[in-house]
């Protein structure tokens, strides 16, 4: 007769046997049990996960636990027997908000390309929970780390609990914590944020514990109203190695894309740097500075930087023949720079029509290959977004050009010819 007090670990020894390893840690180990006399109370952290649980493993719990008492009364419930008494007070040590008191929202300079992203964030400040998660993407250096730590910064005077996080950071406190036995430590940290900032989403691709590490966290804090803000390089349906569960709940909430800054902004993005610097530049240089730099204020801000560290070690004002000398060899590589106007002049050459016609709305196969393969090599030889590759084919949405970049990528494995198309469109871009 087995002792009524370990018929749930049996059960789960049991239950080994037949499902995967996988499916015992995703599903039946985050399980929480109260036993009491007949009764059996199982407790799911969130709603999700119940709904998954009855779903798909409760008829096999039910049958396992009736092999070992016929009599006994089972239920589903969400949260814990605990009622969540264990939710951490403070921020343990080794865990910091990771927040950078520089960035802040006075220091973020606003124009048409992070307008939206910026609005965005507001509305997660007025209201927390709006906008679930809030997910920002775009190309690197184009303020969206800024913004995360706008984010915190503001809540964090609000005696929020945030933090702030690259996603590489986060692998390595799991791995760590893994290795010291400290992983229900890490679960009860995370999971009672209020609020949790994520950078630079892509580097989950492949890594499957970490996925599934924050896809329970996500649910978690979602469950319980908390704020997830998230940042990556690309849309969420459009990172490689990230497991379609998790893209799915990225599309959940608000998802918003930052472009490269028009000129004016960069232009007010110099400026302002600059000053901070205690090196103001005139106009003149801000407009030169700007109209050579143009794919991200990371690249924007080096080479001010550069200009004004030169001037510092030669003694002499910053005018506009000093900041040409200093980045002659910048213009030099800005001249063979690739253009979505480039690729679309060169694909329609190449396959004999008109420009017009790969941007019109003509459906036949003329014209919609070399419009597909005009997208598909505007985002592997650009650094421009979905969302402005979209644009520059007469206002399309950037799914459009999700569409036919994945399209492109199949036929090139399927058909030999296409693929030695698109080298040789691309050689003409690298050579002309």
């Amino acid at each position: 007769m087995i002792n009524k007090n370990n018929i749930w670990l049996k059960c789960l020894e049991e239950l080994s046997d037949t499902l995967s390893e996988k499916e015992m840690r995703m599903w039946i180990k985050p399980l929480s049990v109260e036993q009491e006399d007949n009764e059996i109370k199982l407790y799911a952290p969130n709603k999700f996960m119940k709904e998954e649980v009855e779903k798909n493993f409760l008829d096999k719990i039910l049958s396992t636990l009736s092999r070992f008492n016929t009599n006994m009364l089972v239920s589903l419930n969400i949260g814990s027997h605990t009622q969540h008494k264990e939710i951490v007070k403070e921020i343990p040590s080794g865990f910091k908000t990771n927040l950078s008191k520089e960035m802040t929202f006075d220091t973020f300079v606003e124009g048409k390309s992070n307008q939206l992203a910026k609005a965005a964030c507001l509305s997660v400040i007025n209201e927390p929970g709006i906008f679930n998660p809030l997910y920002i993407y775009g190309g690197v250096g184009l303020g969206k780390t800024h913004l995360l730590h706008s984010i915190g910064n503001q809540l964090s005077k609000e005696n929020k609990k945030v933090v702030y996080l690259h996603s590489e950071k986060f692998v390595q406190n799991m791995v760590t914590a893994l290795r010291n036995n400290q992983i229900e430590e890490f679960k009860k940290f995370y999971r009672n944020l209020d609020v949790l900032l994520l950078d630079d989403m892509q580097f989950f691709a492949g890594k499957e514990r970490s996925q599934e590490e924050f896809f329970h966290t996500f649910n978690a804090l979602f469950e319980n109203k908390k704020q997830v803000v998230l940042t990556c390089d690309r849309y969420p349906k459009e990172v490689n190695g990230l497991e379609d569960r998790i893209k799915s709940r990225l599309v959940w909430g608000m998802n918003v894309s930052i472009d490269p800054p028009d000129l004016e902004t960069r232009v007010a993005i110099l400026q302002a740097k600059a000053e901070q610097l205690d090196s103001p530049i005139t106009s003149e240089v801000a407009f030169f500075l700007a109209k050579n730099i143009n794919s991200n204020v990371r690249e924007l801000e080096g080479n001010l930087r550069r200009v004004i560290a030169t001037s510092r070690f030669k003694k002499c004002s910053i005018s506009l023949e000093f900041a040409k000398e200093c980045l002659a060899d910048l213009l030099s590589l800005n001249q063979r720079m690739i253009t979505i106007e480039q690729i679309q002049k060169v694909t329609a050459a190449y396959y004999k029509t008109r420009v017009a016609d790969i941007l019109s709305s003509k459906r036949d196969k003329k014209n919609t290959l070399p419009r597909h393969v005009a997208m598909s090599l505007c985002k592997e030889l650009t650094n421009n977004s979905l969302p402005t590759i979209g644009d520059g084919f007469g206002g399309r949405d950037h799914t459009t050009v999700l569409h036919a970049n994945k399209k492109i990528q199949k036929l090139k494995k399927e058909d030999a010819q296409l693929a030695q198309d698109m080298n040789n469109i691309t050689h003409i871009l690298n050579n002309g």
